[in-house]
């Protein structure tokens, strides 16, 4: 019998513990063999060491979204107890066979972060999960893998990829070619995942029969995607209407994953993101879960955990707001 207490400040008890301790009884009833005891801003546990584990796991994610976001929804605790009492929610020293997502003869994808993980475990109970997080840790291509995962598995027919085609300090019509020359720089990131996980020939076989489409978003309207996997990267570069319009071509056994980074949106500053707004406009919606990813899911150069952490140093110390000049 283990004992673990945690403590935390700066964040109303309420948001963690759930209005009239709802929160706190949901961890109760899917640990029912763990004391868990809330009370001003201190929870123990007592119970089996697995147990307290997970528990304390799901607690930090609630703190950090509470820090983030300044509320925990119901939604989140659903899906962090959900992961915990997942089989990929345990994680190991190493890397194991559990964390493959697809395997082809010559590679295999792993989730390597914990927030990969957690996407991989909601894709697979949920049809529309949003992946949110800042650049590096890998939701494109952690989303991609597992479309193709889907696809080897046989239980979707079709990936359709999507991206908007929004011009972040550079014009479209200054760019060279027609419209598919220009379009490309947009979507090459989606080939560049695609072409890590299918060879040369198998992928251009695919896309000619469009078994596989990259696509701008815009050329989504109007259709209803049957048998689909559905994946809108860069995200928060479409706008509220577009990101309906995508949701809802939504159609018989698809799925879809939506990723974006709501601190790098190009939209113009009197346009709303599509992304910023689609947590409180969805929340509660059964089948749709969230999964924020941090600078610990970072994958690419280490220096690039530092220069978020400098960016978020340097954006806070701008919230905070500096003595303005007397005119």
């Amino acid at each position: 019998m283990t004992e673990k207490a945690i403590e935390f400040e700066g964040i109303e008890p309420v948001i963690i513990f759930g209005p009239y301790d709802s929160y706190i009884r949901k961890l109760r009833e899917a640990f029912p063999d763990l004391q868990i005891n809330a009370r001003g801003t201190k929870i123990t546990m007592k119970g089996d060491e697995p147990d307290i584990a997970a528990v304390e796991k799901i607690i930090r994610e609630m703190l950090f979204l509470a820090d983030q976001h300044g509320e925990v929804l119901d939604n989140d605790v659903n899906a962090l107890v959900s992961l915990a009492l997942s089989p990929v929610s345990r994680p190991s020293t190493s890397l194991g066979d559990k964390d493959v997502i697809v395997e082809t003869k010559d590679y295999v994808v792993k989730a390597k972060t914990d927030g990969q993980r957690r996407m991989v475990a909601e894709a697979r109970s949920n049809d529309i999960v949003f992946a949110i997080g800042p650049a590096g840790t890998g939701k494109t291509y952690t989303a991609v893998a597992i479309a193709v995962a889907a696809w080897k598995a046989k239980t979707i027919k079709r990936i359709v990829l999507a991206r908007p085609a929004v011009e972040a300090g550079e014009s479209l019509g200054f760019l060279p070619g027609d419209l598919a020359q220009k379009i490309d720089p947009y979507l090459r990131p989606l080939y560049d995942a695609l072409q890590d996980m299918l060879t040369a020939e198998k992928l251009k076989f695919l896309t000619e029969r469009r078994v596989i489409e990259i696509v701008p978003l815009a050329y989504m309207r109007g259709r209803t995607l049957n048998n689909s996997f559905i994946i809108l990267d860069e995200a928060q570069n479409a706008s509220s209407k577009q990101m309906m319009m995508c949701l809802t071509r939504l159609g018989v056994n698809s799925k879809a994953i939506i990723t974006g980074d709501v601190t790098q949106v190009d939209l113009p500053k009197e346009m709303e993101s599509g992304l910023a707004n689609a947590r409180q406009i969805l929340n509660g919606i059964k089948g749709i879960s969230f999964v924020f990813l941090d600078k610990s899911d970072v994958v690419r150069h280490k220096l690039v955990k530092d220069i978020i952490s400098a960016y978020e140093r340097h954006e806070e110390g701008d919230r905070q707001g500096s003595p303005g000049k007397e005119l």
